[in-house]
């Protein structure tokens, strides 16, 4: 049976036509919850993992034919592990690697539309099968003057359909949630900015430039060239680098020393972007980066889509909230937590107290690589105790009956960028030394 995801001849771009997928698939969900519990009524076997794929594979499906945002999302929920029942974060991971890409009609008209002419046209070859289809865009492969290319091409609508999309879904999650739509403005403004943020391709193109031109003395890292000439406001042109995404790099059981040198430089990496760039690439999921055994160990970082920027003042709360110092002085811990917002001037004594205690608990833990001068991820107890917080938080009787979330809304892409490095070097099972890029 081939599991290929069918190319996809158009996309619903409209308000209607979205939110009418959206409805569609409310009622097949529904109708699965009908067939579960008939089924128990009965006395028949349904087990709930049964339900959650089932319902999973319809959403997932949804979000695929959509694309944009909605689909960026749930690429988002699958590295949030702790979140999401695991039907539900197997069927999202696919959106970090392969979803169904558009048609080769589709595809040409983008080209007619950006340079007039068709992509056979403006390059010497090009592939019209997809190489990679995601959330924004798909990858093609091409040739021009000898030169090895990939092409990204962005879905149509995507950009027009982010701040509709998020008004269709917010109303479901705030109810949902039991959130108040004011107390959460700040944090969805904060999403729905990087979202834009990630169809604009010439920003992509410029951040990748200045990014990679900033790293060029980092060792063990390689990215791509771009060529404006060749880019337009819905297609990127830029190198094709070699490598493998994660999964089928490490089933070619490369050595420790080579799993340790690509940790070591995505570790590297990350440090210098948070304290020399201050800026960090923060979407690092598997799809995001190519890693090779060449030279040791040689990490492709792509897709510079995504990138959060980090105001002085945010900097110097996020670095000093996870230092041992803090750690051991709860009054300091918890004038830093005041200004970020987390602990607030009424506050009644006990909340105050739940919080420091809450906070220092978590920062130990996150911040626990930032404090030795090495880390060993190669230890998979470390992410399950991250993610065990994650559980343990979410269910802590204060936090549930609060129903608002507090502190800084930088701190969503933050917190995602270094959760998500941390599981990157777990899966490469990599010992670094935390310190060697000061």
């Amino acid at each position: 049976m081939d599991d290929t995801p069918k190319p996809l001849t158009s996309l619903p771009t409209t308000k209607v036509a979205r939110a009418a997928r959206f409805a569609k698939t409310g009622l097949n969900v529904g109708a699965n919850y009908v067939k579960h519990y008939a089924k128990r009524a009965v006395g028949a076997d349904s087990p709930t993992e049964d339900l959650h794929a089932a319902n999973a594979a319809e959403l997932y499906g949804t979000l695929s034919e959509m694309k944009g945002s909605v689909l960026k999302v749930a690429q988002m929920l699958a590295m949030e592990k702790n979140l999401l029942p695991t039907a539900y974060a197997d069927q999202f991971a696919q959106a970090q690697y392969q979803t169904p890409p558009l048609s080769g009609p589709l595809v040409v008209k983008t080209f007619r539309e950006a340079f007039g002419r068709s992509p056979f046209e403006v390059f010497d070859e090009f592939d019209i099968e997809a190489r990679q289809a995601a959330s924004i865009g798909q990858v093609h492969a091409a040739r021009k003057d000898g030169r090895e290319l990939a092409v990204k091409v962005q879905y149509p609508g995507v950009a027009d359909s982010i701040r509709s999309d998020i008004r269709l879904v917010k109303p479901i999650a705030l109810r949902v949630l039991g959130l108040d739509e004011a107390t959460v403005r700040p944090y969805m403004q904060e999403v729905e900015t990087r979202l834009l943020e990630e169809t604009d391709y010439a920003l992509e193109l410029r951040r990748g430039q200045q990014i990679a031109a900033a790293s060029a003395g980092l060792a063990h890292l390689q990215f791509a060239q771009y060529y404006p000439e060749l880019s337009a406001a819905r297609i990127l042109t830029m190198d094709w680098l070699p490598g493998q995404h994660m999964k089928e790099f490490l089933a070619t059981n490369p050595s420790q020393k080579v799993r340790n040198q690509l940790g070591q430089a995505l570790w590297d990496f990350y440090m210098f972007q948070l304290n020399e760039l201050r800026q960090v690439h923060a979407d690092p999921h598997p799809g995001n980066f190519l890693l090779t055994d060449t030279d040791g160990g040689t990490v492709g970082v792509l897709d510079f889509g995504c990138v959060k920027e980090i105001p002085a003042d945010v900097h110097r709360l996020f670095t000093a909230l996870l230092t041992p110092e803090t750690l051991a002085d709860p009054a300091r811990l918890a004038a830093l937590l005041e200004e970020g917002g987390v602990l607030r001037p009424d506050d009644p004594a006990a909340r105050r107290a739940f919080y420091v205690d809450t906070m220092r608990a978590s920062l130990e833990l996150v911040g626990r690589p930032f404090r030795q001068p090495t880390f060993d991820f190669g230890d998979p107890a470390y992410m399950q105790s991250l993610y065990a917080l994650g559980d343990d938080l979410m269910q802590q009787p204060e936090l549930r009956q609060q129903r608002e979330p507090r502190g800084s809304e930088h701190f969503i892409y933050l917190n995602r960028t270094y959760v998500g490095l941390y599981a990157l070097l777990t899966e490469l099972r990599a010992s670094i030394r935390t310190n060697s890029a000061e």
